[in-house]
């Protein structure tokens, strides 16, 4: 089987039990066995190399990590304030890496510009794109660099890549504090100065925390023109005020409270791709470019925490999350994080089995569910293109449709959620199930689909007269058939996308 594993041991030393390692708890060790999906799910093939669909933060240069968990684009710094912290016209581009991703052209360079220095800024302070730098002229010299420099390093190492990708502002949200106008400004400055270098340049922002701040903000620029400069839209994909296993995507779809309904995760990206719909150019790209699910609130590591409960719920939300994210309209979505770092328990997707709080760039590391999750869910899921929610499911009911470029084979991902279950004090429940029949094909036919646990193992599953019977969990199960019309017509796209 494939999946997550502990092991835990009573030893006749060291305390009788296996010990506390970094970030790790008491008691057991962890290993992760990757899924072989390629009976149950063909090759998938592509135009071009960004219509992969999962990029990650965390493991920048750890390559054979990346491959094993079906990672294909991370985050590359080219921000002002990194490039150039001390003074002007003191970074030379080079177009060279020694990321061993990006030169092998195995993983995409998604090239991040939202760092302003102290020598730019109008505070004399570094300032995470807070101000509209001074030297106006300068940054749009600068992002003309950075473009040529982008484009000579596609050329050179990923030239399956049609387009490259910029992310102007991070989470402005949090710390922009200079006027709109500026902040158009701003990317007049970026758009300018990227495309009159790189032919290929796709500016995208403003990648807000939430994708109902991405949508306020989008809503707010429109009059100021924003859309003239963005090519593309990114945002994080946190939903709630603690994204963590007590706080799931789901928690509030069923809330009798329209306005807090809004605030589940498929109705803000819904809310997103109207914004971007009405006010913007159509078909554009939306990468989802951070979104991670932490311990609860409150909570820190130690020897007895996180418990194999909340990590199970912990793994669960992580892929769902991100399936929702796809489903809901997102080209790419970006998990959020390699292992665990100090300040903010729980975000890794693996523990550092050096650091008790953990540390940036840890390499000694081992799994968690979430990992593993993410490794199925990649195989399973890239190299799709998104059909959308199924239609008509009941309430605590979520799926999403997908098909497989080149092959068109049809994917279902689907599971329950039921907020009654699934709580911190009460436990995150492993065995809560329901029955739902899932049409795969015409009326009258009968055979077989394959299926795959959240880990990726699969199994044949009987369907008649066209529709499989499934005991939902929540754990994400994905449905492997093969009737692509019937899929299609079961499902509604999301507004706007194309999947190009």
């Amino acid at each position: 089987m494939a999946g997550y594993f502990a092991v835990s041991a009573t030893l006749a030393k060291a305390g009788g039990s296996v010990q506390t390692a970094g970030t790790r708890p008491t008691g057991f060790a962890t290993f992760g066995v990757l899924p072989n999906v390629t009976a149950s799910v063909p090759t998938p093939t592509y135009a071009h190399q960004e219509q992969h669909r999962f990029g990650m933060q965390g493991f920048n240069g750890w390559t054979a990590m990346l491959n094993a968990l079906g990672i294909s684009s991370t985050i590359d710094d080219r921000e002002l304030s990194t490039t150039e912290p001390n003074g002007p016209n003191t970074w030379t581009a080079t177009a060279t890496t020694t990321d061993t991703g990006y030169s092998s052209g195995q993983i995409m360079r998604l090239v991040r510009l939202d760092g302003i220095p102290g020598w730019d800024s109008p505070t004399g302070a570094t300032t995470d794109s807070a101000y509209l730098p001074t030297d106006q002229a300068g940054y749009q010299t600068y992002m003309s660099q950075v473009g040529a420099e982008t484009e000579a390093m596609r050329q050179k190492y990923m030239p399956a890549m049609a387009n490259n990708y910029y992310q102007v502002t991070w989470e402005p949200d949090q710390t922009w504090l200079d006027t709109n106008a500026n902040f158009v400004q701003l990317y007049k400055l970026v758009h300018a100065g990227l495309h009159a270098t790189d032919p290929n340049a796709v500016v995208m922002g403003p990648t807000g925390a939430f994708p109902s701040l991405t949508t306020a903000r989008l809503k707010t620029m429109a009059s100021l023109g924003l859309a003239q400069y963005v090519d593309g839209i990114a945002t994080h994909g946190y939903y709630d005020a603690g994204t963590s296993p007590s706080h799931p995507p789901e928690r509030l779809a069923t809330d009798p409270s329209a306005a807090n309904a809004a605030n589940a995760l498929m109705n803000e990206m819904r809310n997103l791709r109207q914004e971007m719909q009405a006010d913007y150019k159509s078909g554009m790209k939306l990468f989802v470019t951070e979104t991670g699910i932490s311990y609860d609130l409150g909570t820190s590591y130690g020897p007895n925490y996180p418990t194999s409960n909340v990590l199970f719920a912990q793994g669960a939300v992580v892929a769902r999350t991100h399936i929702i994210l796809l489903g809901e309209g997102a080209d790419q979505t970006y998990v959020f994080y390699g292992a665990d770092y100090p300040g903010e328990p729980g975000y890794g997707t693996f523990f550092d089995l050096s650091d008790a709080q953990g540390a940036f760039g840890a390499t000694n590391v081992s799994p968690k569910p979430s990992a593993l999750a993410v490794a199925a869910m990649t195989r399973v899921l890239d190299g799709t293109t998104t059909l959308g929610p199924v239609n008509g499911t009941p309430s605590g009911v979520y799926a999403y449709g997908f098909q497989q470029r080149g092959t068109g084979i049809p994917i279902t991902a689907l599971w329950t959620h039921n907020n009654a279950v699934w709580s911190a004090s009460a436990g995150f429940s492993q065995t809560y199930s329901v029955s739902y029949n899932l049409t795969v094909d015409a009326a009258g036919t009968s055979g077989t689909v394959q299926v795959l646990d959240w880990m990726g193992n699969a199994s044949t599953v009987a369907y008649s007269n066209g529709v499989v019977t499934l005991n939902l969990t929540e754990m994400p199960m994905y449905v492997v058939s093969k009737n692509a019309s019937v899929a299609q017509s079961n499902s509604t796209v999301p507004l706007g996308y194309l999947g190009t």
